[in-house]
């Protein structure tokens, strides 16, 4: 049988032990709703408080900012939608980019088709905003910022704590996308000068169908589900703590070992790009440098990238083509296009993404077999 080589960890990780053996007693025993008064419910409760603590300790924000959700599009539509209603009586204009994940971009459509106004700023060769266009996109009309810390499929790393700064310069909220980047990079709320957070916990080896929204303290966001009045009142419902405590765990874990994790997996990332580019026609994509420690992203000229992940596939490595929560596109990166990439080029993507679980035997194999598949793609196509 093919060993299985996991590239695709932007898609999606494996649980983290500190996880599931955070998870596994209130999976079984420990099963009571926080709600109740009794000791099974007060033990869930207590729990769950824990796990809100521990989860703002490993982003620098204060236990009652941090609100539970099941991932990081619940979180941005949370966040965005709020926001809009929020302030709808001062403006209707949001600034964001080009490049943003469809968990932003959508909740941002829906709201251009009920009379708000949205600016995307436009990025360069590597996926960079210019900060004197986000200056001036600023109107008097302009309610929110949203920008990604970093990119889901070329791993480029924005300038968050600047963008931050601006929009506390000029009064307005500023909310990021940072599902890709937490548990990869150091995340401080106070730092990046942030008022909402969205992150999501199988990111960064917590369990599927949790997350978090960070609201700043003060923010009077409105509530998102109304009910019961759980989550501090703002997104009612019987809380997932199982979950809540799986994704806390994985945080913390990802928090401590992140010097020692970020310095393996940069090597191997490294080392993969160096190899690949030995390929003709083989170009990164991205910034260089200021990425996620993980990703490693290229586009192959006359070649598409469902055949190559399907090949790739078929050898036992798992990688992707783009953003595996829009894999049901058949069209090019919207991402790669808004960098400037022709649109057959853009068809050509393929994102590696590792983690700590990878080996530099795994690279070793990934070198010797993508340089094949490249050339077959290749071969096939000149005969068309």
């Amino acid at each position: 049988m093919t060993k299985i080589i996991y590239a695709d960890n932007a898609a999606t990780t494996q649980l983290s032990p500190q996880a599931f053996e955070a998870m596994t007693p209130f999976l079984t025993a420990a099963y009571g709703n926080p709600s109740a008064p009794y000791s099974l419910g007060r033990a869930a409760k207590k729990a769950l408080e824990g796990a809100r603590e521990k989860a703002a300790a490993a982003i620098g924000a204060k236990p009652e900012e941090i609100y539970f959700t099941s991932g990081g599009t619940e979180s941005d539509n949370w966040a965005i939608n709020a926001v809009a209603r929020l302030k709808k009586s001062e403006g209707r204009h949001i600034i964001s980019t080009a490049v943003e994940h469809p968990a932003v971009l959508q909740p941002l459509k829906h709201l251009e088709g009920q009379g708000y106004e949205v600016t995307y700023l436009p990025v360069d060769r590597q996926g960079h905003i210019c900060l004197a266009e986000l200056r001036a996109a600023i109107r008097p009309d302009t309610i929110l910022i949203t920008v990604m810390t970093a990119n889901n499929e070329t791993g480029t790393i924005l300038p968050v704590a600047a963008i931050g700064s601006l929009a506390r310069q000029a009064g307005l909220i500023f909310h990021t996308d940072a599902v890709q980047a937490a548990g990869h990079i150091p995340i401080d709320v106070t730092e990046m000068q942030v008022d909402l957070l969205s992150l999501s916990g199988h990111k960064f080896r917590g369990p599927k169908g949790t997350g978090v929204l960070y609201i700043k303290k003060g923010l009077p966001l409105p509530p998102h589900i109304r009910g019961g009045g759980q989550e501090l009142g703002r997104r009612s419902g019987t809380e997932n703590v199982a979950g809540a405590l799986g994704l806390a765990a994985a945080l913390a874990a990802a928090a401590d070992n992140l010097p020692a994790n970020t310095k393996k997996i940069t090597a191997m990332r490294d080392r993969l790009i160096e190899g690949v580019l030995k390929i003709p026609a083989a170009r990164l994509t991205g910034d260089p440098v200021n990425r996620l420690p993980g990703i490693a992203s290229f586009i192959f000229e006359d070649v598409e990238g469902e055949p190559l992940i399907l090949m790739l596939d078929q050898k036992g490595i798992c990688a992707a083509s783009g953003s595996a929560c829009s894999s049901d596109s058949i069209g090019p990166s919207h991402v790669l296009l808004a960098m400037g990439l022709p649109y057959e080029l853009a068809y050509g993507a393929l994102r590696l993404s590792l983690s700590e679980d990878n080996s530099e035997e795994d690279i070793d194999t990934i070198l010797a077999t993508l340089p094949q598949i490249i050339e077959r793609l290749r071969s096939i196509t000149a005969k068309d």
